[in-house]
């Protein structure tokens, strides 16, 4: 078995293989949702409808809500390195981190400019969470980011409505602000549709995100992963092997009980005031424990010689993931939206996947040329160099 394994040495780079997947889900399935835009062409015939509905559902059950929640935990032990390298030089990083945030927040409207639904605004938003906890005891954060995972919100919402049994479930929020941007997307002014993504398509993506429970998750991920940066369980694999290994048993013990009870509320739960929320509630964890599988997985496939070469290939996206996240949406306006090409009426899931796959090409070759002479993507650099301005750090 010894001679299978590999050294653990820079055992860092595993985070980077970890956000490169999540990028390359996050590209498959943008593509294949035309990124917010949902316009598709009739199917030609059964056999295409049938291979577009595998590929749609195949790829919503293997990466939505999940790639999204890797990025968020791998934000957390981001923000652990940054903290605790300063802490050692005897600075308190959290004023910086506020800034970076703020930061993070102007770089979520270059980005949500193009694409109305990014994730960067949210981040920046929730990011402040980690400011009053990181210096508290590892139990306490765990404890609160418990709790959030929970979703009290919704458990407020579902004990509210069973005290009120003539209660009816509202609207969603976001739907007006959806049906708002949509003639932009479809449309051909360039500018009108800029406009209309940093209004309606901010609102609806925010809106979205917290009707479906996405703050309080964010925020418990971002707390688990500073946990873990603490912890170094991305690190010395011999010391953390049981705690990887244990970690996958469990998380496929949950997950496969929670996917059938998301399936299962609506014939226990009729009311729709009361199903709402305990959907939001279940679906969050099964998306958590799904994450989880992922992650332990990929933890352990990065011990083998064969399956680390494989997971290399996508440490330069991780690398560069914010860059390619802007890409991404820049790119899938300029394919998708009526200002651009205007494909989302001509291509179906099945070509729209070979799209993303042929983008996602691109970018680990872009990344690869990039990282040849840089040590940081463009957008990183900038964020980078921003974020200590008008500070001695070089």
């Amino acid at each position: 078995m010894n001679d299978t394994l590999l050294s653990s040495k820079p055992r860092i780079e595993v985070a980077d293989a970890l956000r490169g997947f999540a990028v390359m889900a996050i590209m498959l399935l943008h593509n294949i949702e035309h990124f917010n835009l949902y316009g598709f062409p009739t199917p030609e015939s059964t056999f295409m409808q049938t291979l577009d509905n595998t590929i749609w559902d195949m790829l919503f059950f293997l990466f939505a809500g999940k790639a999204y929640a890797i990025f968020a935990l791998l934000f957390g032990f981001s923000f652990y390195i940054m903290f605790n390298n300063q802490e050692k030089r005897g600075k308190d990083f959290r004023g910086r981190f506020a800034w970076r945030m703020v930061l993070l927040f102007l770089i979520g409207q270059v980005n949500a400019a193009f694409f109305p639904g990014e994730v960067l605004v949210l981040y920046s938003i929730v990011g402040f969470t980690l400011i009053p906890v990181c210096k508290l005891k590892d139990k306490t954060i765990l404890i609160i980011a418990c709790i959030l995972m929970l979703q009290p919100m919704e458990w407020g919402k579902y004990i509210y409505a069973l005290m009120n049994p003539a209660l009816e479930a509202g609207r969603p929020a976001y739907g007006a602000y959806a049906t708002a941007m949509y003639p932009y997307l479809e449309g051909s002014n360039f500018w009108e549709m800029i406009k209309s993504n940093l209004w309606n398509g901010q609102l609806f993506s925010l809106l979205w995100a917290w009707g479906y429970g996405r703050f309080f998750q964010t925020a418990a991920l971002f707390m688990l992963g500073y946990v873990m940066g603490r912890k170094q369980l991305f690190e010395h694999w011999e010391k953390n092997r049981n705690f990887w290994i244990t970690s996958l048993c469990v998380a496929l013990i949950c997950v496969v009980p929670l996917y059938f009870l998301t399936d299962a509320l609506p014939g226990f739960i009729e009311r729709k005031a009361l199903l709402t929320p305990m959907n939001t509630i279940v679906s969050s964890l099964r998306n958590f424990a799904f994450m989880w599988v992922w992650v332990s997985v990929i933890m352990i496939a990065w011990q083998t010689v064969n399956l680390q070469k494989i997971l290399r290939r996508l440490t330069p996206l991780g690398r560069m993931s914010l860059t390619n996240y802007l890409m991404q949406s820049i790119m899938g306006s300029l394919i998708y939206f009526g200002p651009g090409l205007g494909l989302y009426s001509v291509l179906n899931d099945t070509a729209s996947l070979g799209v993303g796959i042929l983008l996602l090409i691109f970018q680990i070759l872009f990344c690869r040329w990039w990282l040849k002479n840089h040590t940081h993507g463009p957008a990183e650099w900038v964020w980078r160099k921003a974020t200590w301005i008008g500070s001695n750090k070089k």
